[in-house]
């Protein structure tokens, strides 16, 4: 059966992580290795991999956490922290939902378009490549998929934005090729505090099945800056957090690009 995520391709989300200059390395790398010696399928290998990247924010505000139990499942982790066993419950807040399946489509394009580079010439073409699309563009065929995989490809041979690409940033990278999301910071772009509340409220009614061996349980809501869809530049009512009621011992709100930081409860 065919692996649903290769290898290679978690090697390349790794990497990407990597050249974010805040990231705890060596933890992650130690995390990363005890995932691979489990007994999970590759599958919830790569989540479990994923969901740790999601907490270097969280591992800068608590060095002292050690996580010990990288595979349970209710919570997510387990750790000690203050010589506390620490459970801890990972949940990521989508901001905005239509753009979910317009980012997994371009995922899928920014890959076929990396392996036509290094198919080509890895030497010449390896780096990290930041595109910016213009607003009109089209992905609900494969035809339009394949329009934009050669307008990538040619913009990046090319070193300039041509066709749907709008802008092209290239950074340095000793390895491969890799394709990613422009960020670009929308002064206007709120995060409203219902949605957090929402899924406070949600995982509110699974407390009572998360292991019970633990001192304290704690609730982090992530938003991964580096998703199109889970991006935000304020919380709008951000003061409705204070009103949270719930059974976890600690609440955080957090953001993997500066590493903010809202302690909810």
């Amino acid at each position: 059966m065919k692996k649903t995520f290769s290898e290679e391709d978690l090697i390349k989300n790794l990497s990407l992580y990597y050249l974010n200059r805040h990231l705890k390395k060596k933890p992650i790398e130690k995390y990363h290795r005890k995932i691979d010696e489990s007994l999970l399928h590759d599958r919830e290998k790569y989540r479990k991999k994923s969901e740790i990247l999601l907490l270097n924010s969280f591992m800068h505000h608590f060095p002292e956490v050690q996580f010990e139990n990288l595979t349970c499942e209710s919570p997510d982790f387990i750790a000690k922290f203050n010589d506390k066993k620490i459970g801890i419950e990972l949940t990521e807040v989508i901001n905005h939902l239509e753009m979910k399946k317009v980012e997994s489509n371009l995922n899928k394009i920014f890959r076929q378009a990396e392996i036509l580079l290094e198919q080509e010439d890895t030497t010449r073409y390896r780096g990290v490549y930041f595109l910016e699309f213009y607003p009109n563009i089209k992905l609900d065929t494969v035809e339009s998929h394949e329009e934009i995989i050669l307008n990538i490809y040619k913009s990046i041979k090319r070193g300039k934005p041509y066709g749907c690409v709008k802008s092209l940033r290239k950074s340095f990278h000793r390895r491969n090729v890799f394709i990613t999301h422009e960020y670009n910071m929308n002064l206007f772009d709120e995060l409203c505090s219902e949605k957090i509340l929402e899924l406070i409220e949600k995982k509110n009614e699974k407390f009572p099945y998360y292991d019970n061996t633990v001192d304290e349980c704690w609730l982090v809501i992530v938003s991964d800056m580096n998703s199109l869809a889970s991006r935000y530049t304020f919380i709008q009512d951000k003061e409705h957090l204070n009103e949270v009621k719930s059974p976890f011992h600690k609440i955080f709100h957090l953001e993997n690009l500066c590493g903010n930081i809202t302690s909810i409860k």
